[in-house]
């Protein structure tokens, strides 16, 4: 266990996370605290991750951060009560349970990394299969998968190029040395062009020269078709050769020795034919040639007046050219030498520079600490004054006393500043110390409130899920109180009716007894009784007699109000006459 903490705060402390734990201060660290390194470890591998725990619930971080280990195939050891143990302690910061996640994370971050980034296009989102019955949904979807596995290829392909060991630093290494060359290059033709531009005739032996190459490229095509189609010449001869003898092996004698000169003869006279046409392909080539020299030839007459160089003039003249040509090559591999050697020293001269500012800059630095900040340039001073006062000394011609008391004078005057520097350096020392206290002090007093801060803030917040709670609590019984009020307010009208319905009933007054609403509908009903005798007795009453006695007798109730007088509202008026 200690290992595994001692690998975890070695890991907090390096980049990119930079926590400067050591061994006590992490082991001292509050659940909420603790919980929010690991949300920072897994914001490391997942940006999404990074949250500040103290903007969210702790349903939330548990949900989000279960989540996550879950796509990074985190198994914590164990059963299923292990399993529902482990999800308690990520929800309370538990040591046992979060210790082992930071381990299992720190040591595979990058292979980690490149999973979460992977789960967000290869988690496969399903679709209902309801909804995959609609043909927009079901298009969609399948160009989905196949953008799925686009992205696979591309991804095994990259992952190919990375594995293969091309890095864009060579290749960028390679442009610019076939930049370099290819400059070298333009710079060389032009070089030639401007040599050339000062010859008689530049356009023309341009022009010859072009034709020339033209000519060679011609010649070396044609040459190479003439070796394949000897080549072809060659093999279909060895083929027939091997027939013929097949087919005299079939239809004479083996005893037979005459077949065999016959087959001889057959295969050098074809020899010889062969040779005869090769001859003859190189006298009319040789022909050829001839005549474009001697065309050629007339030509630079024409145009240069120059004869054409034959035979041993023609090989004098190229070695000399070659003599020269060794002589360019060694001059030039000697101007590269110097280039290189120029380019070398030049390099070495910036790396001296830089190496001299750095030098400059730590002793700065150095001179800082120490509290005598300038002192190198003073002495510098110092020594330029030096320089100075002996080149002076030097163009006027002064004398040895002179020197002698400007050498005092200035060793005079170090020694002001040394001791002036003393003091401050002793006043610096002292407030260094004290900076260091206070520091300390500081970082005490900052711990303290870290921890202080962190259970005030769990506190707050199982508080403030209790008011949450009780709130709702409140409201519900609220609602409640207002919902029985109500019923009370109905009850209470609905006995002042049948208080006033019991009055007008048992009183002795009639007008008042008639308003009572018994009385009212046994009168609809004893008159709905007679109108239906008085029905049966006339069968063929009009129905407009009909509907207007009845739409004359409304139940009280319903007064005032308009009805259909059909007779369907009849007969459900009967009914409810029948069951009252």
């Amino acid at each position: 266990m200690s290992d595994q903490i001692k690998f975890i705060v070695d890991s907090l402390n390096k980049e990119p996370f930079r926590k400067n734990y050591n061994l006590i201060t992490f082991d001292s660290l509050e659940p909420m605290q603790l919980l929010q390194v690991l949300s920072d470890v897994l914001a490391e591998i997942d940006p999404k991750q990074l949250v500040d725990l103290r903007e969210e619930m702790p349903e939330q971080t548990a949900k989000r951060m279960l989540s996550l280990l879950g796509i990074l195939k985190y198994k914590p050891s164990g059963n299923a009560t292990d399993m529902s143990t482990f999800r308690q302690g990520l929800v309370i910061g538990s040591k046992p349970v979060i210790y082992p996640v930071l381990h299992w994370l720190l040591q595979r971050t990058n292979e980690l990394k490149k999973r979460a980034y992977l789960a967000r296009f290869l988690i496969k989102l399903e679709v209902p299969s309801e909804f995959l019955q609609d043909e927009t949904v079901a298009d969609t979807n399948k160009q989905y998968e196949e953008l799925m596995e686009a992205f696979k290829t591309l991804h095994k392909e990259y992952e190919q190029l990375k594995a293969s060991g091309f890095s864009t630093a060579e290749i960028r290494k390679d442009i610019s040395a076939m930049e370099e060359e290819k400059d070298q290059l333009i710079k060389r033709v032009e070089h030639l062009k401007k040599r050339v531009e000062t010859a008689q005739n530049y356009q023309w032996m341009l022009k010859i020269a072009r034709q020339l190459r033209v000519e060679k490229e011609r010649e070396e095509y044609l040459a190479q078709q003439k070796q394949e189609q000897k080549n072809q010449i060659n093999e279909i001869n060895t083929e027939i050769n091997q027939l013929i003898e097949k087919k005299m092996m079939r239809n004479e004698p083996i005893e037979g020795k005459l077949s065999l000169y016959r087959q001889q003869a057959s295969i050098i006279s074809r020899k010889k034919e062969a040779k005869a046409e090769e001859l003859q392909e190189a006298k009319e080539k040789l022909a050829s040639l001839e005549r474009e020299a001697s065309l050629k030839r007339n030509q630079t007459r024409e145009f240069d007046g120059t004869e054409v160089l034959k035979g041993d003039e023609f090989k004098r003249y190229v070695s000399k050219l070659r003599s020269k040509s060794t002589v360019f090559k060694k001059k030039h591999q000697i101007i590269a030498e110097l280039k290189a050697e120029f380019g070398l020293l030049q390099r070495t001269e910036e790396l001296l520079k830089q190496r001299h500012e750095n030098i400059q800059q730590q002793l700065q630095t150095m001179e800082e600490k120490k509290g005598i900040s300038g002192y190198s340039y003073t002495q510098e001073e110092l020594e330029r004054v030096s320089a100075l006062k002996s080149e002076v000394d030097e163009m006027k011609g002064r004398t040895l006393d002179d020197m002698s008391e400007m050498v005092k004078k200035l060793n005079s005057l170090v020694s002001e500043k040394k001791s002036a520097l003393a003091s401050v350096i002793k006043e610096l020392r002292q407030l260094r110390q004290k900076c260091q206290e206070l520091t300390q002090e500081c970082d005490e007093k900052k711990s303290q409130y870290d921890s202080c801060a962190a259970g005030l803030e769990s506190n707050r917040s199982k508080l403030e899920q209790e008011v949450r709670r009780l709130r709702e609590e409140c409201l519900q019984e609220e609602s409640r109180y207002h919902y029985t009020n109500c019923m009370i307010k109905n009850l209470e009208v609905q006995l002042r009716r049948a208080t006033d319905e019991m009055k007008a009933y048992i009183s002795s007054d009639q007008q008042e007894k008639r308003k009572a609403i018994r009385e009212q509908y046994t009168k609809n009903i004893a008159e709905q009784e007679n109108l239906g005798k008085s029905l049966t007795q006339s069968p063929r009453l009009e129905s407009s007699g009909l509907i207007s006695a009845h739409c004359n007798l409304h139940p009280p109730e319903t007064s005032g109000k308009t009805k259909s007088c059909t007779r369907k509202s009849w007969s459900k008026y009967e009914t409810s006459k029948n069951v009252a």
